[in-house]
């Protein structure tokens, strides 16, 4: 099954939310990543991603795994990768907005400004 590409509307919502999330165009690079679509394959899937990084070096990625079908996560180090405890979105915004506020939400833990959530 071939995913399609990331189309001209799905960059224009990323660079929208993003924008007005940071008050300022954030640059992104559009590519491919090989996943497991489902735990159970044996074998990756090429998949079309959205990559930014943020000023505090961390990265950003939302894979594109179906049509209107995404997955996102962020981190610092590839060895530490977070998500935002859904598996999977319907609606790129939602998932971008999603990512963004869970990596505040790390970031606000590791300051001491929020309860940790981890036990």
């Amino acid at each position: 099954m071939a995913i399609p590409d990331i189309t001209d509307t799905e960059k224009w919502i990323v660079t929208t939310t993003l924008r007005e999330r940071f008050g300022r165009d954030v640059p992104f690079d559009v590519g491919d990543a090989e996943i497991r679509l489902n735990a159970s394959d044996r074998e990756l899937s090429n998949c079309p991603v959205v990559h930014w990084q943020a000023e505090d070096g961390c990265h950003f990625v939302v894979m594109k795994t179906g049509e209107r079908s995404y997955r996102c996560q962020f981190f610092y180090r590839v060895h530490r990768q977070f998500g935002t405890g859904v598996y999977e979105y319907d609606d790129l915004t939602e998932c971008v907005v999603s990512l963004l506020q869970a990596q505040a939400d790390h970031a606000a833990e590791e300051r001491g400004d929020l309860p940790s959530k981890r036990r």
